[in-house]
């Protein structure tokens, strides 16, 4: 009876467990998972429009018109202010802290959109920047790229940042006078994390 155990655990052993040189052991490759988003899908939707809307007001100083700004602008407003941070996947306090960088920047667009001088409107935008980075920070923000963007020359050399949706620099503090002065200075990626 001991023979025959012996002999089926030496079967199984070099069956399962054994490899000699001459039989090549084939790995097989397995499907990594499609990289899905923490937040929800209404919620990566409406954070998406509030960040095209940023672009737009981007895209408006990279022109150097005031009027598009202005419109721009009042579309961020819109969307800050219709923006419900509760759907964010955190704690009450990253809630409250988005919520308050939700407030800066459509309290800064408002006054933006009040401003006749482009350069004052600028000043504005840079405090729209500042709170947007803290923002997609904030809330992990995990369906696209946003590149951190800056400009050392602004504001008389006190330097002002931007997002982007590229790393392609169009800076929005000189506009066609200085298109391209900057430089990428973090990219937030929170995709498969």
């Amino acid at each position: 009876m001991r023979k025959y155990v012996a002999i089926a655990a030496f079967a199984v052993l070099t069956s399962c467990g054994g490899s000699s040189a001459n039989s090549p052991v084939e790995e097989t490759k397995k499907d990594e998972p499609l990289a899905q988003s923490k937040n929800s899908s209404d919620f990566n939707l409406k954070f998406t429009d509030l960040l095209n809307n940023y672009y737009h007001l981007k895209d408006a100083f990279v022109l150097s018109n005031s009027e598009m700004a202005t419109s721009s602008a009042k579309l961020l407003v819109s969307s800050a202010d219709g923006f419900k941070v509760e759907e964010v996947k955190a704690d009450s306090s990253i809630v409250e802290m988005a919520k308050g960088y939700l407030q800066t920047v459509s309290a800064e667009a408002k006054a933006l959109s009040q401003e006749k001088d482009i350069e004052a409107k600028r000043k504005s935008f840079q405090m729209i920047s500042d709170a947007m980075y803290d923002l997609v920070r904030t809330v992990r923000f995990d369906k696209d790229v946003v590149y951190h963007q800056f400009c050392p020359m602004a504001f008389n050399d006190a330097g002002a940042y931007w997002l982007s949706a590229t790393a392609d620099i169009k800076n929005p503090y000189f506009g066609k006078k200085m298109l391209t002065c900057g430089e990428v200075k973090d990219s937030i990626d929170f995709r498969g994390k």
